[in-house]
């Protein structure tokens, strides 16, 4: 889409004319030890190949399907560890929000606020991460048609720092990978994310 700027997360660019931005880690924070050790060889590869990285750990993992599953360390316990992964490789780092309550905290640690699919509606969530003054990825749910994105869009334009990048042409057999990426700025931006 012609005017489309790229969105910054840390000290990487993502958007047009920018290489793919690669989001990489475990799916939870299963231990601070594990998590620092699985950064360390991300960060070791990104280097290596020159891949643009966002680490991504989840310090809960609210969505799980027996309420015995492990969900993680939670929000105190999860952002020392990010925080520790940060300070340590360089990396930018990212984790999903569930609540209102925790984007405060969160974005005071992390370059990217991520928004997991099935909360993609939640306007509460959205509006609040859109005044975050850090760059948020709202997954698209599967249960949700590419065009559909365009009211988080409409969502974030409420919200008064909000930049947003969202599938602005999705084709009707895209995939749960088209998402929407918001950063803190004047205006809005609209591109695809395959």
């Amino acid at each position: 889409m012609t005017g489309s700027q790229p969105v910054v997360i840390g000290n990487l660019r993502c958007g047009p004319g920018q290489p793919l931005l690669w989001i990489l880690g475990p799916c939870v924070i299963e231990s601070h030890d594990l998590t620092l050790r699985i950064a360390d060889t991300l960060a070791s590869l990104a280097a290596r190949l020159s891949l643009p990285l966002v680490f991504k750990a989840s310090f809960d993992k609210a969505n799980r399907s027996s309420g015995k599953s492990f969900r993680g360390p939670g929000l105190r316990e999860g952002l020392k560890t990010l925080a520790a992964v940060k300070r340590h490789t360089g990396l930018p780092v990212t984790t999903d929000i569930h609540e209102v309550a925790q984007v405060e905290p969160v974005a005071e640690v992390c370059d990217l606020l991520q928004v997991p699919a099935f909360l993609a509606r939640q306007t509460d969530l959205i509006l609040a991460a859109g005044r975050s003054g850090v760059a948020v990825n709202v997954k698209k749910g599967q249960f949700m048609a590419p065009w559909d994105m365009r009211h988080v869009v409409h969502k974030w334009q409420r919200s008064a720092t909000a930049t947003c990048c969202s599938p602005s042409a999705a084709p009707p057999s895209a995939t749960a990978s088209w998402s929407t990426t918001c950063a803190p700025s004047p205006g809005c931006r609209i591109w695809a994310v395959p």
